[in-house]
């Protein structure tokens, strides 16, 4: 067989591999092109969902905006509306404090007006009787200026008592300096225990508050109550002297109301751990643990209508409070109540 006849087939099969060629090319073109196709749409979905999200976060960047300022509208508003109702309750306090001065005050009056009136009234009978006394030494002195002698003298001085007359006359005027005394120094204790509406604060001593205090609560207290002041080395604070009074005073007038009439009121202050402490405690009929809580609310109390006006616990809380101290409460039923008073040295 000749060699041409040989060579014939190859030339079909180099056709066939530039045919298969071809068309692995143009598969692949066709690829690519929808490869292209898809990337292009992906990337115009992509630019759409950006640009949507771009407007949406724009759009709620202009409602939080509004929002803000709507927000800081209402701020300020509420901020105006807070300070109204600051100073509402600022005055509400002030009246509160007031209320409650005038009913410790009115209360005190009538016990006051005793305490003075029992000096005034032996002051006016001393005065009387020396006055009568006067009026013999006067008689005494005429009859001596009409010649009368020694021995008449002598049984006009026997006759009238003069030496027990000169002797109880020194003894009235002893007896009614120390009720002028008393007098004064009530009515001392009372200037100082009228002083809440001082507006400076003072360097005071606790203990003689208390003692001025004391001086003034005695007149509402019975006959029989014992009271007991332990008054222990304690420093000089800054505070307001009479709204510390109004204080101690509402707390032993507490504690003498709650006491049958032989009872016992011990007071006793200290230091303790850098604060001042004041203890006010009785042996009186305590008080109920599920009361124990309410004892500070405004007009809360366990007496009947017309006994108390339920706002001394409250006033006394509050002015402790503003003094930068606290109220501490210990009691159980028909074993008493101790009160203890904690003072910082330093207020902040």
């Amino acid at each position: 067989m000749p060699w041409g006849g040989d060579l014939e087939p190859l030339g079909y099969l180099e056709a066939d591999a530039d045919e298969a060629r071809l068309s692995a090319a143009t598969e692949l073109l066709e690829l690519l092109l929808r490869s292209n196709i898809r990337y292009r749409i992906a990337s115009e979905m992509h630019s759409e969902v950006v640009d949507e999200d771009y407007a949406e976060l724009q759009r709620k960047h202009e409602a939080l905006k509004e929002s803000e300022e709507r927000y800081r509208s209402l701020s300020e508003h509420l901020e105006q509306r807070v300070q109204q109702q600051v100073k509402t309750i600022e005055q509400a306090q002030r009246q509160l404090y007031q209320s409650e001065k005038l009913a410790s005050v009115g209360q005190l009056a009538a016990g006051v007006a005793h305490e003075i009136n029992n000096p005034i009234s032996f002051i006016s009978s001393n005065l009387r009787t020396a006055l009568s006394y006067l009026d013999r030494l006067k008689a005494l002195g005429e009859r001596l200026k009409q010649g009368m002698d020694s021995e008449e003298a002598r049984r006009y001085w026997q006759d009238n008592g003069l030496d027990f007359l000169l002797k109880d006359f020194a003894e009235l005027l002893d007896e009614s300096q120390g009720g002028a005394g008393r007098i004064a120094r009530i009515v001392s204790d009372l200037k100082g225990f009228t002083r809440i509406d001082h507006v400076d604060a003072e360097m005071e001593d606790l203990n003689r508050i208390i003692e001025q205090v004391l001086n003034i609560a005695r007149t509402r207290f019975a006959p029989d109550i014992q009271v007991d002041f332990t008054a222990g080395d304690i420093p000089a604070i800054r505070c307001y002297p009479g709204q510390l009074g109004q204080v101690f005073y509402n707390m032993l007038l507490n504690a003498a109301q709650s006491v049958s009439a032989d009872g016992r009121i011990g007071i006793a202050t200290a230091m303790q751990e850098g604060a001042i402490r004041v203890q006010i405690e009785d042996n009186g009929v305590g008080i109920p643990a599920d009361l124990q809580e309410r004892i500070f609310e405004p007009f809360f109390t366990t007496r009947e209508v017309g006994q108390g006006t339920g706002l001394g616990l409250t006033v006394s809380n509050d002015i402790v409070r503003a003094h930068g101290g606290r109220i501490e409460l210990e009691s159980e039923p028909g074993k008493g109540a101790r009160f203890t008073l904690y003072f910082p040295l330093e207020q902040g």
